[in-house]
């Protein structure tokens, strides 16, 4: 017979495997599938700015700092309806990339060390509203985004890639093919290698160890770093088969 009385294996029950036990395994699969599409909404939206704001910016700079207005209307009026809040609180922080990439890419891509600092313009207010536990899947996307960021520009600094950098933004497209092949040889250097293989380590632990959580502030965050592999990668194709 059990040593333990009715009123004792209350006592020792686990809440947490009780909770679970009467959680529906509908209400399970949603919120999976909701973690999921706010990842892949954080990874595409980190893509944006790199592959469609950079080619537009550099021919209609003004252009696209308007449309800076247009998003964070977008992000207000998703962010004000119940069934889209968390669209609306990702895209809030997605206008922050959007406003520090046309700001830098429209006047200032010719020098390198003002890139991480212009990026870092919504940082304060970031700080400030998370400090608030205001609109985290934004902020944390936008947190997300600012470390890619910055890991990616530490690895120019490491490699040299900076001289590079300036200089891609100054010739005329039918000219970067000899900077790309200089580019890509110190890449390849075991320096270079060695600091890719830090980078995408650094990337994977600060943006896998976050996908253990169910908040899908942290999934938003772990989209936006991880995804810097994935445009990194890109990149890296693109200036090989230049």
């Amino acid at each position: 017979m059990s040593s333990l009385t009715p009123s004792s294996r209350k006592l020792y029950s686990n809440p947490l495997a009780t909770q679970l036990s009467s959680v529906p395994d509908t209400a399970i699969g949603v919120t999976v599938h909701t973690t999921w599409l706010i990842f892949v909404a954080a990874a595409f939206l980190v893509s944006i700015p790199v592959f469609i704001q950079a080619p537009l910016v550099r021919l209609f700079p003004w252009l696209s700092l308007t449309l800076t207005g247009g998003w964070l209307w977008l992000s207000l009026t998703l962010r004000s309806r119940p069934t889209t809040t968390r669209w609306g609180d990702l895209l809030l922080g997605f206008t922050w990339t959007w406003l520090a990439g046309g700001i830098y890419w429209g006047w200032l891509r010719w020098e390198p060390l003002w890139h991480l600092p212009v990026e870092a313009i919504g940082l304060p207010f970031a700080v400030v509203a998370l400090h608030k536990e205001q609109d985290r899947i934004g902020n944390w996307f936008y947190l997300g985004s600012l470390f890619g960021t910055a890991m990616t520009d530490a690895y120019f600094y490491w490699v040299n890639l900076i001289p590079c950098w300036r200089q891609l933004m100054q010739v005329e497209p039918d000219l970067v093919q000899p900077i790309f092949q200089s580019a890509v040889a110190q890449i390849r250097t075991p320096w270079g290698i060695g600091c890719a293989v830090i980078l995408a380590i650094v990337l994977l632990v600060v943006g896998g160890l976050p996908l253990r959580s169910s908040k899908l502030h942290w999934w938003a965050f772990s989209g936006a770093v991880l995804s810097t592999i994935l445009v990194d990668g890109l990149f890296w194709l693109a200036a090989t088969s230049a």
